[in-house]
């Protein structure tokens, strides 16, 4: 970005490539590490008793297989930034990608538990890099007039790969007969599962060889001619390419390199504003949403459905992700972030008080009542859709424009740390607090949804049509 004090004279601001489609590859290429994110962020819910009963091993030792691939993925968020500055966004990406390929196969062919969850923090540690990469690149290879629509491919890029890992493990799944340690090509059916992200996984790393290193990092590089090159392919022939790239050396010079320092201040060790991102990072976890995209499959037989049918209604549950997300998409600049965040949070108070109501009734015969059942299910798919429509996006437009622009990307990494940090706690304890009970665990999850509501009336601001500067 450039400083307010050096007004673009390059064009920039309106520039329209000439090959519009294939900027949207670069920028679809890149958004590909989302989709590995959502693919190995849902993958797992077809593992997990098959897992356990592999091992024979309860449900506090499971929940940490499941989640440890989280603290990889919090490593690899905070080291990625350094790694990009130094190698390149390019080669962070394709590091990436190889990190994830060898996941996918450890993970599929362990020796032991303990091997299980050390793939599970090698995959981790790239889905972080990725996840950080992924927008960082397409903002900075994106003409200013698209770099809005641009960047919302990582966040479709990851429910959709939500979707297809969910689908494709109904797919392995039935193949197996409904066993999910059913025997497929020589492996367990849920070994099979794990293995196939190779597929994604590679082709990642193939795509990165397709698109162009980001003209920031080449500047900072001192290769300004290949910096002109991609920029003339991405900003197009209309822009002055000198002034472009004396616009982006200046950016890059008056930045200031913000530091965990700069946050300090206040009555409770941070600034507001901080605690204010740290608040909307934990409330987008603590409602439980990854609940539904590592366990599902899991909730719905501990309630006496079918294994198919509970695989299949994971993945119509990932259908419901992508469609709240594409309304939130359209309405987040129309209406705004914070009545789309309230929406969000009255309606999961809902859909979660009423799946809390129909798990509190006693199983018969191995199953929920037939109401209560119907109504868990569609309540858990009115949950899905109010986040995916609200907190799912909402929170990460919040956490890209909230912070004044000295402290924005070190109160990111605070804030996304929480979000990982709250992602881990819900993640690890959901198998021991639903064997406790699974209709307070619900409970929990709602009050947390209720609390989202005057948290967002009282404490969040409205950054609907102002510039970053006017942050502060």
């Amino acid at each position: 970005m450039t400083s307010s004090a050096q007004p673009l004279k390059s064009g920039a601001r309106e520039a329209h490539p000439e090959h519009l489609g294939h900027v949207i590859f670069i920028a679809a290429a890149a958004a590909m590490g989302g989709f590995l994110f959502g693919y190995d962020s849902a993958v797992i819910n077809g593992a997990v008793e098959a897992i356990r009963h592999r091992y024979d091993i309860g449900s506090a030792t499971l929940a940490q297989v499941i989640a440890i691939a989280l603290i990889g993925c919090a490593i690899g968020a905070a080291t990625a930034g350094r790694i990009a500055d130094r190698i390149g966004r390019i080669r962070c990406m394709q590091i990436s990608a190889v990190l994830f390929t060898v996941s996918a196969v450890g993970s599929a062919l362990p020796f032991a538990l303990y091997d299980l969850a050390f793939w599970r923090v090698v995959g981790g540690f790239a889905i972080g890099m990725a996840s950080v990469i992924g927008p960082a690149y397409i903002a900075e290879v994106s003409p200013a007039a698209y770099r809005g629509r641009l960047g919302s491919f990582q966040q479709a890029a990851i429910v959709i790969g939500i979707a297809i890992s969910q689908l494709v493990n109904w797919g392995i799944l039935n193949a197996a007969d409904g066993d999910q340690r059913g025997k497929l090509m020589g492996l367990e059916a849920w070994q099979v599962m794990l293995g196939v992200m190779v597929i994604p996984a590679v082709l990642y790393g193939l795509l990165s060889f397709a698109i162009p290193e980001s003209p920031r990092f080449l500047i900072s590089a001192g290769k300004d001619a290949r910096a002109r090159e991609v920029l003339r392919e991405v900003e197009g022939d209309n822009i002055d390419l000198d002034a472009r790239v004396a616009e982006i050396e200046h950016a890059m010079k008056s930045e200031h390199k913000s530091v965990f320092k700069d946050l300090l201040g206040g009555t409770f060790f941070f600034k507001p504003i901080v605690w204010v991102g740290i608040g909307l990072s934990v409330f987008q976890q603590f409602v439980g949403i990854n609940v539904a995209f590592y366990y599902s499959s899991t909730l719905w037989q501990s309630v006496g459905v079918d294994p198919s049918e509970s695989f299949f209604y994971s993945f119509t549950t990932s259908i419901i992700n992508i469609v709240g997300t594409v309304i939130a998409m359209i309405f987040v600049d129309r209406i705004g972030r914070k009545p789309l965040a309230l929406i969000g949070s009255v309606g999961m108070v809902v859909g979660l008080g009423l799946e809390a109501w129909a798990f509190s009734f006693d199983l018969v015969d191995g199953k929920l009542p037939a109401t209560q059942g119907w109504v868990a299910l569609i309540a858990a798919h009115v949950f899905v859709l109010f986040f995916a429509l609200s907190w799912g996006v909402v929170v990460w437009v919040f956490l890209g424009e909230m912070f004044p622009n000295k402290i924005r990307a070190a109160a990111l990494g605070v804030a996304a740390s929480a979000q990982w940090i709250a992602n881990w706690a819900i993640t690890a304890s959901f198998p021991s607090l639903a064997d406790w009970n699974l209709s307070m665990t619900y409970v929990i999850y709602t009050v947390f949804a209720a609390l989202s509501i005057p948290f967002v009336l009282k404490f969040v601001t409205e950054t609907k049509g102002k510039t970053l500067e006017e942050m502060g």
